[in-house]
Formats: structure tokens, sequence, C-alpha cells
């Protein structure tokens, strides 16, 4: 089914037509969720809100944007309410996992041994640096980056999810690079 019949679909109440659209959309929406969640789990309950949010508000759809784009915006923000709300109780968990990326790592596949040990205790320093400075970003910047550089989603399309221009985006982006940039500078010069 094509997106236009599958938002028709569901227009007209056809159960199937949903179905198509989680079948189709799932995965990414789910992957989206995990970025901002860092864990499968939450992932998995959040994606259902944006499902459920997507059925709710079809008629709000216009059709101005790609239908994958909607959903990416969907799910940034039910993400971003999810890690708020949880940031209230004081369960914030950090976003340690943000540019992890399992199986990636060539050093995460050899075992442990002498010479490969202190360059992964490093390379693990790094990336926990790089994560609190990430953590500490506004939230815009930190959501700009994520998704231009984690989704490899081009400007124009992370303006669409976040409802921005594309100069804007650039902006955000740019000023999370240098934010990034002096943070980590600024702590490694402590060590």
């Amino acid at each position: 089914m094509r997106d236009e019949q599958i938002i028709q679909g569901i227009r007209n109440g056809e159960e199937a037509a949903f179905k198509e659209l989680v079948d189709k959309y799932q995965e990414l929406v789910i992957n989206v969720c995990n970025r901002f969640l860092h864990n499968k789990d939450d992932a998995l309950d959040v994606s259902q809100d944006v499902f459920i949010k997507a059925y709710h508000s079809i008629d709000r759809f216009r059709g101005q944007s790609r239908i994958s784009t909607w959903l990416y915006r969907i799910a940034v923000n039910e993400s971003l309410n999810y890690l708020r709300d949880r940031k209230r109780k004081n369960i914030f968990s950090s976003l340690d996992v943000l540019f992890s990326n399992p199986g990636s790592d060539p050093l995460e596949k050899v075992e442990d041994n002498d010479d490969i040990a202190p360059a992964k205790m490093e390379r693990q320093e790094q990336k926990d640096l790089l994560y609190r400075a990430i953590e500490s970003l506004p939230k815009k910047q930190r959501v700009a980056l994520t998704l231009n550089k984690l989704e490899e989603l081009p400007y124009k399309e992370v303006a669409e999810i976040m409802d921005i221009t594309v100069s804007e985006t650039g902006v955000l982006i740019n000023r999370a690079k240098k934010a990034l940039q002096k943070k980590m500078v600024a702590e490694l010069k402590k060590n």
C-alpha cells in the first residue's frame, strides 16, 4: 500500500491500513525512540504511544511532508516527553548509549589481552566524556545533533522534524559541535 492509501485507509477507520502503517514504520520509530531513551523496552513502550498518537491525530496530517518525517517528529517529541517525565521523578538516565553502535567498535569484538585492554579503556573513557558533554547540551542542540549525526538525516529533514528552519538547524548543530569541542578540551586539560 502506498502512503497516501495508508493515510486514507486510517482516516476511513480501516484496521488493515493502520496495521500497514505500523508494519512499514515500526522499525524506524523504535530506532528513533531508542536513540533518545537508550533502553529497548522503553523504546518499545514509547513507540506504541507514537503510533497511538499518530492514529488519533491522522486528520491533522496535511501531507506536506512524508509520513516518515511526521512519525519522526512524533517519536522525537514522545521520547523527549518520556525523558522529561522521568527526570521529574529523578530517574533520569544518562545518555551514555547515545553514540553507541553495538558491534561497530572493532575493539569490542576482540577479547581483552594486555595490549588491547589499555586502548579499550582509554576509548571508553573518551566515550564517557563525550556522553557527559552531550548530556549537558541544551535540548534543541542535543536533538538536532542526534538526528543529524546519528540518524544521518539531512538538515532539511531535521528542520521538518523539529519544526524549525533549515538555517536554524545549521546554527543549532554548529553550536552543539562548538560546545562539545570546548567541553572536551576543558575536560582533557583537567586530566
